[in-house]
């Protein structure tokens, strides 16, 4: 088997992926690709995990960005149907649990849109992050036009995208790009390590349904949004864990949450 995705479940209900390329900074091949997307579709029915970290090997690169050179000579109708397959961006974005992105070093490209898709990213002082196809004459493909102008707004996603410079670690916090910032270097995956570990105590239907309805709630009206957060909250109440939840706060003990 590939191991250009390594995958360790711990004892504390988070799953490690790392992304090993790092002679490669990690680039997106197909091969790590696929490998991607067949272990998040495995993830997704693993009881064990609640929670997913996903970070790079090697000191300098998170992702830096697609392997060129694997698309440099095909045609456009050759391009088209690598372009519209099942993506990994996608894969992680309607992935049912929270996925938390440990970013140092690289972070260009398609490793921007792999990191944008993830649910929370925490970064390092040593990240960079920047949208450089246009210095290909492209565009961004994986959700760089769309799901950062989302994230971080359209003026911003703009102007990394027009521009094709690197945002800093710190600046990237400062835009909402990266939600925590490690105090050192290297401190990226023990800090993304202890937030899903924090994430991984409750309730994987609470899980679900909270990503859910965020993800549902960036699509439609605020009104639409409220009505289908009402309807997810009582798919939780009518939840096992859901009554598990309270009745363990009334009864002033710690739940124990199935996921069911």
């Amino acid at each position: 088997m590939s191991d250009v995705v390594l995958v360790e479940v711990g004892d504390d209900r988070v799953a490690r992926i790392t992304l090993n390329r790092p002679d490669k900074l990690n680039a997106l091949n197909a091969e790590i690709r696929r490998r991607l997307v067949e272990t998040f579709d495995a993830l997704a029915g693993d009881d064990r995990v609640r929670a997913v970290v996903i970070h790079g090997a090697g000191d300098k690169a998170f992702v830096a960005g697609a392997d060129v050179a694997e698309f440099a000579g095909r045609t456009v109708e050759e391009q088209r149907p690598v372009t519209y397959r099942r993506r990994i961006y996608e894969v992680i974005a309607d992935f049912p649990k929270p996925v938390v992105a440990a970013i140092h070093g690289f972070c260009l490209g398609g490793g921007c849109e792999l990191a944008v898709a993830c649910d929370v990213r925490v970064a390092d002082p040593t990240a960079r992050f920047g949208q450089l196809e246009v210095r290909l004459g492209l565009i961004p493909g994986g959700g760089g036009t769309q799901r950062l102008a989302r994230l971080v707004g359209p003026g911003q996603a703009l102007r990394m995208a027009l521009t094709g410079d690197l945002v800093d670690a710190a600046e990237a916090h400062r835009m909402g790009l990266v939600e925590i910032l490690a105090d050192d270097e290297g401190g990226h995956l023990d800090a993304a390590l202890t937030l899903a570990r924090r994430m991984a105590r409750w309730s994987p239907v609470a899980l679900r349904l909270v990503k859910d309805a965020v993800r549902h709630g960036l699509e439609v009206s605020l009104a639409q949004g409220l009505d289908y957060e009402k309807e997810r909250f009582l798919e939780a109440f009518a939840s096992d864990d859901g009554r598990e939840g309270v009745a363990a706060f009334v009864e002033k003990r710690d739940p124990t949450f199935t996921g069911s």
